[in-house]
């Protein structure tokens, strides 16, 4: 059984990340690896679908803060579907909700 599970889908100009299962330190490194093959085509907009995360620890969580910083260094887009209640949770406690560009659902990106 695999713990994390990664895809991505280019909409026009938009690359939508889909991550379900546990985003923890024993993960990140298969959705660090697809972000950056990902940044390397330098696409407009990434949206990082966590709505199928089950669970997310602080490397979880460092991988999207760096994700959102990279792209803040460039003119690119990055928004973040909100995941679960237990994952949201993660974000409000430590304020990231307030930084990140949280968004309900791939269909609402505007």
């Amino acid at each position: 059984m695999t713990l994390l599970e990664v895809s991505s889908h280019r909409h026009d100009a938009i690359v939508h990340v889909v991550v379900s299962g546990e985003l923890d330190l024993s993960t990140v490194g298969r959705l660090e690896s697809e972000l950056a093959r990902i940044e390397a085509e330098d696409p407009p907009t990434i949206v990082l679908d966590l709505k199928q995360v089950t669970f997310l620890d602080s490397s979880g969580l460092r991988v999207v803060v760096a994700a959102d910083q990279r792209a803040r260094g460039t003119i690119r887009r990055f928004a973040v579907v909100r995941g679960p209640e237990t994952v949201q949770r993660i974000f409000e406690i430590t304020r990231l909700d307030e930084q990140l560009d949280l968004i309900d659902d791939f269909a609402s990106l505007g």
